[in-house]
Formats: C-alpha cells, sequence, structure tokens
C-alpha cells in the first residue's frame, strides 16, 4: 500500500531536482548555523553554490560519528534549543554518547517517514500494533510509534523491558495484529509460546516488522514460520531520525529508501569512492529535510548495496539490501549497538587495569546471550590481587548498567583466547 503516492511513485527526474533543491537548502543552513560545518567547507574549500546535481555531492567532506562525539552535546544542533523540542542519543564507543536533537517538523517528518513504511509492509489503520522495541533514549519505540499513530492504527506500547509472557498476554487480549521489535525478540516470544502452550493460531498476528539488528532469510524462515505472520525487514540510524530510513514492500526485494528526505550513496569504505550498483560498500547518507540535527555525507558504518531496476510495487525510490555487516567493529546484541572498547572502558574502571578479553555472543532461541572472556595474568595470583576474582559479578553488573546489556564473566588463560593470523585477540567471536 502506498501511503504518500506523490513522492514515492514521483518521477525520477523530478524526485532528484527535489533531492537537489532540498541539499542546496541544507548545504547553506549547516554553513550558517554549525560552526563545524562553517570549518569544514573552509578547509577543503567548498563552494556549496557549485553543488548544482546529486552526483556532485561526491566533492562534499564526510561526516564521521567521532565528528559527532567531539561536538557532544548541542554543537551540531542547526537550531536554538528552544526550537529543539526532542533529545535522543546513542551510546557512545567509549563512554561518550551522540545527542540528536528534532524540532516540531523533524518529528512530524519522523512519523511520515514511519507511516510509509509500515504501509509498505500492509498495515493499515485497521491495525492493532503492538511496540516491543525500547521506549528509551534511543530512537526505536518512539519513532515506530509516531508513524503508527500518523497511520491511524491502535498502538500497544508494550516496549521491551519487562516479562515476555507479559508482552503475549498483552498480544492475545488486545488481539495485536502487528507486532514490531527486533527479529532476536520475537523468535523469544516465539519460544516463550511454546512453554506457555499457546499456538501461534490462537493470536491475531498477521504482520511483524522488524530491525535494529542485522537479520537474513534464514531468521526470516524461523519467525514466519514459528509466529504465522509475514515478516518484514525495516532500517533506520539513530543519527539520521531512527527507523523510517528505508523499508520492505508487498515484494520483500530490497528497502524503498525515503529519498525525498534522505540522498543514500555507497562507498568504497577504505578509498571513499563512489560503487556502481550492485557492489556492496558503505552506506553514507544525507539529511536533506533534517532541521535540528542535519547531517552531510554520514558515514553509517554499515555494509549494503544499492539494488538495480524498478520495483514492481511501483514506488520508484532506490532499494537497499538489508544490512548484514559492518565496517567497524561494533556488534548488534538483542538490539543494543555495543563496541568492545565500551567494554573495555568498563572493565578498566571496575578492576583498575586493562586486561585482555573476549567477547562471545551465542543464540538461544532466539535471545543473544553474552560471555566476556577475561584473561588472567601470572602476576595476577598473589594474595591481594587474587580479590580479582570475587569481582566477577560486579564486572558484570557494570556491563548491564553501562551498556543495558547482560553479561556472563568468565576469567581463563591468555592462551585460550581466538586470536587473529597476526596472533592478535579477537575482540568479538561471533557464533549466531
Amino acid at each position: 500500500m502506498l501511503y504518500n503516492a506523490r513522492y514515492e511513485t514521483m518521477p525520477r527526474d523530478e524526485l532528484e531536482q527535489l533531492q537537489i533543491e532540498r541539499l542546496q537548502t541544507t548545504l547553506n543552513r549547516v554553513y550558517r548555523n554549525v560552526a563545524f560545518y562553517k570549518s569544514m567547507f573552509d578547509e577543503n574549500r567548498i563552494n556549496i553554490e557549485k553543488i548544482k546535481n546529486i552526483r556532485d555531492i561526491a566533492h562534499l567532506p564526510f561526516t564521521t560519528k567521532d565528528d559527532l562525539r567531539k561536538s557532544y552535546p548541542y554543537n551540531m544542533f542547526a537550531v536554538p534549543l528552544r526550537d529543539i523540542v526532542r533529545i535522543h542519543s546513542t551510546t557512545g564507543r567509549t563512554g561518550k554518547p551522540i545527542a540528536i536533537g528534532y524540532t516540531r517538523n523533524d518529528i512530524q517528518n519522523w512519523s511520515e517517514q514511519v507511516a510509509r513504511v509500515l504501509a509498505a509492509a500492509g498495515v493499515t489503520e485497521n491495525d492493532f500494533a503492538q511496540i516491543a522495541f525500547d521506549y528509551a533514549m534511543f530512537t526505536g519505540g518512539f519513532g515506530i510509534h509516531y508513524g503508527a499513530e500518523k497511520l491511524g492504527a491502535s498502538v500497544i506500547p508494550s516496549s521491551q523491558s519487562g516479562n515476555i509472557q507479559r508482552q503475549i498476554h498483552i498480544m492475545k487480549d488486545y488481539k495485536t495484529t502487528v507486532l514490531l521489535s527486533t527479529p532476536s525478540y520475537a523468535l523469544r516470544i516465539a519460544g516463550n509460546l511454546r512453554e506457555m502452550g499457546i499456538h501461534p493460531d490462537e493470536l491475531n498476528l498477521k504482520t511483524g516488522l522488524f530491525g535494529a539488528e542485522p537479520w537474513g532469510e534464514a531468521t526470516r524462515s524461523r519467525i514466519e514460520e514459528q509466529l504465522h505472520l509475514s515478516a518484514y525487514n525495516i532500517y533506520g540510524v539513530n543519527e539520521m531520525m531512527g527507523p523510517g530510513v528505508s523499508g520492505e514492500c508487498s515484494r520483500k526485494s530490497g528497502l524503498h529508501i525515503n529519498e525525498d528526505h534522505y540522498i543514500v550513496e555507497i562507498v568504497d569504505p577504505q578509498k571513499g569512492e563512489h560503487l556502481r550498483p550492485g557492489e556492496e560498500g558503505e552506506l553514507v547518507i544525507t539529511t536533506i529535510t533534517r532541521e535540528g540535527f542535519p547531517l552531510i555525507r554520514y558515514r553509517t558504518g554499515d555494509l549494503s548495496s544499492i539494488m538495480e531496476g524498478a520495483c514492481a510495487c511501483g514506488r520508484s525510490t532506490l532499494r537497499m539490501r538489508r544490512v548484514g555487516s559492518r565496517t567497524d567493529d561494533m556488534v548488534v546484541i538483542n538490539g543494543i549497538n555495543i563496541f568492545p572498547a565500551q567494554i573495555g572502558e568498563v572493565l578498566k574502571k571496575t578492576t583498575g587495569i586493562e586486561p585482555d578479553f573476549q567477547i562471545v555472543i551465542d543464540n538461544h532461541d532466539g535471545e543473544d546471550l553474552i560471555e566476556i572472556k577475561v584473561a588472567v595474568l601470572d602476576n595476577m595470583f598473589d594474595d591481594e590481587v587474587r580479590k580479582l576474582l570475587g569481582l566477577k559479578n560486579t564486572m558484570a553488573a557494570s556491563v548491564e548498567r553501562e551498556l543495558g546489556a547482560a553479561a556472563k564473566v568468565t576469567f581463563v588463560e591468555q592462551e585460550t583466547l581466538h586470536t587473529t593470523a597476526g596472533g592478535a585477540v579477537k575482540p568479538v567471536v561471533d557464533n549466531r
């Protein structure tokens, strides 16, 4: 179903003209109002008046996560703080987050983007949408909530926290037709259904939209088989708006990008050069309607590609392949973005030392399980430092408190940690 046919089926030449006009407006806004961009454009001798077509965007410098961290909290905002009506944030790689500001117009645009993604998956005003994304500083719960209300669906804001069996009781009692969550959480729901002796056909589920962590066709098949619904992939980036950047239509052949709000590029992660459609590279996104927190050529770190050809659904917007991996060492665990460096900082603060460690990730019945293996050195076995053995629970509690992810901590010998071909300790062993 089309939510906004004007933009979703706009001829390509008209869409590109709209994009360049909105890009030029955005470039002028950030040059005037964001010191970071004024300085960066001046240093690179960028004349924004010469950006005349979409291909010219390649002349502009990239924006990175490190740039955003250095500007924390408000230096990247392009409007006065009195015009910011909402602030979300990401977790920081080493404890420093990224603050994301929204104006009232940003919230309205965000709602529209998510409404399109939901409608593309067949959600209508007659649906009961249970949102099992977290409602917190992360963007997932709120973004989906806005879009579902914009579409006219009945919203059930159940969030991801709390007893999972309560989620199922809500789902059953309120006759939920649409589930929105991470794919791993959907599989946990399926597992609990079996334990509770509830057959999926006793529910009213027909559609599921899942995102916030990588998942493939095998996981789609498991979810559809175990919950008896049709599963769709959605994609968002906290630094953009959150969910709503793109989503699958009924054809399930790539994710349609909301191109009247974003310009998307695929570049070589090392060289930064444009890649052709079909070639996998780093997803780079420029916002062209964002007021509070506009970003120019933001390197997401996600790996994807642009699909060639038009979609049979009738939309003219570009499609991107699902994101399955990243350019950096970030991992997504139960929908939470975690960098190994974050865990290293927690271990250092907790123990006062910098031990070698390794994150081991497994999945059991749809739930990601984390084990942090900490290498114990020979000189750690005197009477004084032996107390470190009693810190395992403290370390695990610190990781959960600061990163929001439960983890088991195990002390091991250095030699048992998996290493790379060069002999270095692999920061992550992902067995999912």
